[in-house]
């Protein structure tokens, strides 16, 4: 029941935050400016996170400023892993095992085919990880790989507050999902969280 009713929150929290970025996005399109967040960002203003965004990325956050983030805020970031992905992270790292890149080999394995690099998959907990306001710096990372990743399954990484060990320095769990809800990574971080720069925000 605890975790049906998380999924509903969660879903809940997307929709609201999907609704309001449309809604300032179309006044923004017709030339109309919001005030009253004018007049809130004067007296407590809401951080953006450091990272830039593609189109097929989705992300959510129960939380808005570094000095806010308390034990059970969340982020979430989602986006299906390509071909291309695929491709240039083997590139990137060096990481060329043909079970990821040659189907013919990769097809003789246990895995019967291609599957994502596990590090790739993990990346996404970074990824959500930018999200939280401020500047999100690893601590450390302890993972444990569940499930293979085949290209092109769209997946869902979380993170979520579990403890404050210090003023800036949090303890968190981390998982990343399936488009079936199902658990191929999970593990726990600890991140420092600064303040954004100026032009950060």
């Amino acid at each position: 029941m605890q975790q049906l009713t998380k999924s509903w929150l969660r879903a809940s929290d997307h929709l609201a935050n999907s609704v309001l970025e449309a809604n300032r996005a179309t006044l923004a399109a017709l030339g109309f400016s919001n005030g009253s967040q004018s007049e809130t960002r004067q007296t407590k203003p809401n951080v953006e996170s450091v990272a830039y965004d593609e189109q097929d990325w989705t992300d959510t956050r129960t939380v808005e400023t570094p000095e806010d983030i308390q034990p059970g805020d969340f982020v979430t970031f989602s986006k299906t892993i390509s071909e291309e992905d695929v491709h240039s992270f083997a590139r990137a790292s060096g990481d060329t095992n043909r079970l990821h890149l040659d189907d013919s080999f990769a097809s003789e394995t246990r895995f019967k085919g291609r599957i994502a690099h596990g590090t790739l998959v993990s990346g996404l907990i970074s990824a959500a990880l930018a999200r939280l306001p401020g500047v999100v710096v690893y601590l450390s990372q302890d993972t444990r790989f569940l499930s293979p990743v085949e290209i092109g399954e769209r997946l869902t990484a979380e993170v979520e507050v579990v403890e404050v060990l210090d003023t800036d320095r949090f303890r968190l769990s981390t998982t990343v999902t399936n488009e079936d809800e199902e658990a191929v990574i999970d593990g726990e971080a600890v991140v420092l969280v600064d303040p954004a720069p100026d032009g950060g925000e």
